[in-house]
């Protein structure tokens, strides 16, 4: 019975031929990219086109880096500081709050975990103005404070999935550790966030994507160009280095591929969190 279930779950898990047609229409324009950062700028746009760079121009990377103009590095690390710093905030507080609504017994409990849902419907550009006019009141333009703070007080749909993930564990594990003294917080921090490592780093790899990715929040709240992260930067060299196609690609290759890595090594730990939504207590 065993070999036949490992059998169905090998048969589900085998990509068919239309997830592989998929697979590759999605590659494809990162395939573009690549090709078209390892070409010379005069070849990009030849008929027929060159689909292997033939030679690969492997030095339009480090023309990209050093390009008079874009400090590549320093926005590297203003990515890397702004996404790091909101991937901490979310997992801090989501967990945290995520657990009080599945395990912390309070008045008014099932009715915050509703309103805290209804946020979900709200759409993002309807807060903006009112959050905007409120940390320009506080004087925090100008700085990653607006960018990073709101992470720290909670995402409703990493708070329901957390929610959702502390109610599949064994509540018998919590009542032998009230038994042998623990307060609520050692509880949550040395018994409960360890078993759901899984969905912690789901949790960590998803915001960490949308933020290296964000735009919008950066290019309103930053002015100077010494903070820009990657995003606004090559964005800033694109507008004037239009003609430059190869060290445009070069420069939005580098700026994809940690998000690839990450994405790449990471991947098993969504299977895992998939599994551990299947225990019930």
């Amino acid at each position: 019975m065993a070999q036949i279930v490992q059998t169905s779950i090998k048969d589900q898990t085998k990509p068919t031929r239309t997830q592989t047609d998929v697979s590759i229409a999605f590659m494809f324009p990162f395939y573009w990219m690549l090709i078209t950062a390892l070409k010379e700028n005069t070849k990009v746009f030849t008929y027929p086109l060159e689909w292997l760079p033939h030679p690969p121009q492997w030095d339009n990377f480090s023309k990209a880096v050093n390009y008079p103009g874009f400090p590549f590095w320093q926005y590297l690390w203003n990515s890397t500081y702004f996404a790091v710093s909101v991937a901490i905030g979310t997992m801090l507080s989501c967990a945290a709050v995520g657990y009080g609504f599945a395990r912390l017994r309070f008045p008014g409990r099932d009715f915050l975990f509703y309103i805290t849902l209804a946020t979900l419907m709200i759409p993002g550009i309807v807060t903006f103005i009112p959050t905007f006019i409120l940390f320009k009141t506080l004087g925090m333009l100008g700085s990653y404070t607006p960018l990073i703070l709101p992470a720290f007080l909670g995402n409703a749909f990493f708070i329901f999935m957390m929610r959702q993930f502390f109610q599949g564990l064994p509540v018998e594990l919590v009542d032998a550790a009230r038994v042998d003294g623990a307060n609520e917080f050692r509880i949550f921090w040395q018994i409960m966030l360890p078993l759901v490592r899984p969905a912690l780093l789901v949790m960590i790899v998803f915001t960490f994507l949308w933020t290296w990715h964000d735009f919008f929040g950066p290019l309103v709240y930053l002015s100077d160009e010494s903070q820009y992260p990657l995003s606004l930067g090559l964005f800033a060299f694109r507008a004037q280095r239009t003609t430059e196609w190869s060290l445009l690609m070069a420069a939005s290759t580098l700026v994809t591929l940690p998000l690839v890595l990450i994405f790449f090594f990471a991947q098993r730990y969504f299977l895992e969190g998939i599994k551990l939504t299947g225990i019930k207590g």
